[in-house]
């Protein structure tokens, strides 16, 4: 249950988590050929206005296959800053990316950023993404094929740091 950042190498204690500012949402299906076939790479990925899914049929393991016989993958791509030290404006940016049985989470903590209503002087409104921290723990899960740690998403509060914001900010711009 351990939090890898594949980019800097460096581990996290799942059970305490990671504490994230959400920057911006991507919905993404990618295109895999089966596992010990071709490269292991994605053959292609399409943005989330494509029509690639209407071209495809569940198959027995419930996967999304296309007449090429390559299956289809849906994700959420969740661009973050990863709070290192908050108090200090510290963080680094970072991509996480939720599939298969982790889209109802992705789906979950969109509909918790959503949700957020402030009072401004025109009355209420939905604050960005970034103006509130969220803990990312990992918890085990599993079904009748297996087990395995998923990930676990708790709103914790409003942003307490102005170079936080702003560092988010500016990566959501981009």
């Amino acid at each position: 249950g351990m939090i890898l950042d594949t980019v800097n190498n460096k581990l996290y204690d799942g059970n305490k988590g990671i504490l994230l500012l959400p920057v911006a949402y991507q919905r993404q299906y990618t295109e895999w050929q089966d596992r010990g076939q071709g490269t292991g790479a994605p053959v292609a990925v399409y943005d989330a206005n494509s029509n690639v899914l209407s071209k495809t049929t569940r198959d027995d393991q419930k996967k999304d296959r296309l007449p090429n016989g390559n299956y289809v993958e849906t994700a959420g791509n969740h661009f973050v800053i990863v709070v290192e030290d908050e108090k200090n404006g510290i963080g680094q940016p970072a991509l996480i990316t939720l599939k298969s049985t982790q889209l109802k989470k992705s789906r979950k903590w969109n509909s918790m950023m959503a949700g957020i209503k402030m009072k401004g002087k025109n009355g209420m409104f939905t604050p960005a993404s970034f103006s509130h921290t969220y803990q990312l723990r990992t918890v085990q899960q599993s079904n009748d094929k297996g087990t395995w740690f998923g990930w676990e998403v708790q709103k914790i509060g409003p942003v307490s740091n102005t170079e936080m914001y702003q560092q988010a900010k500016a990566f959501a711009e981009n």
